[in-house]
């Protein structure tokens, strides 16, 4: 769980270091700027983002009975935070499995990428699709009742 923490507080400390020459210099506004920038990147960066994570054995058995998609993911991929951030709210309609926090699903991107962990790693009917566009994706979804 601390590795998935890890840069979103390293980006909060490095805003609120940066943002301390602007205070000290007597320029409020710019420092309030700076700090708010490394925020937000904290706050894209960080797992409150994603939806909740499943571990890969139940994201199968579920994606088995619901045919909807496993996303395998981890905390600060900025290709990861692309696909979730133009999926929307479809996001939800998927399995979420953060492979920092699950080593089965890690080792399950290893077997679908040639031993490297690249993500997002996008499971349909069983098949990995490794970055796949989030147009895709969406059209990968069940329809909704």
């Amino acid at each position: 769980m601390t590795r998935a923490w890890t840069l979103p507080v390293l980006l909060a400390l490095c805003g609120t270091l940066a943002a301390a020459g602007p205070a000290a210099k007597g320029s409020p506004g710019t420092a309030v700027a700076v700090l708010l920038v490394f925020l937000a990147l904290a706050a894209l960066n960080s797992p409150l983002i994603f939806p909740r994570s499943t571990g890969a054995q139940e994201a199968r058995r579920r994606s088995e009975a619901d045919g909807r998609p496993i996303v395998f993911w981890r905390p600060g991929c900025t290709y990861c935070m692309r696909l979730r951030l133009r999926l929307g709210r479809d996001a939800r309609r998927m399995h979420w499995v953060n492979i920092w926090r699950d080593p089965a699903g890690a080792a399950a991107v290893r077997a679908a990428n040639d031993g490297n962990e690249t993500v997002p790693t996008v499971v349909v009917a069983g098949r990995p699709h490794t970055n796949p566009a989030p147009s895709w994706v969406r059209e990968q979804l069940p329809p909704s009742a």
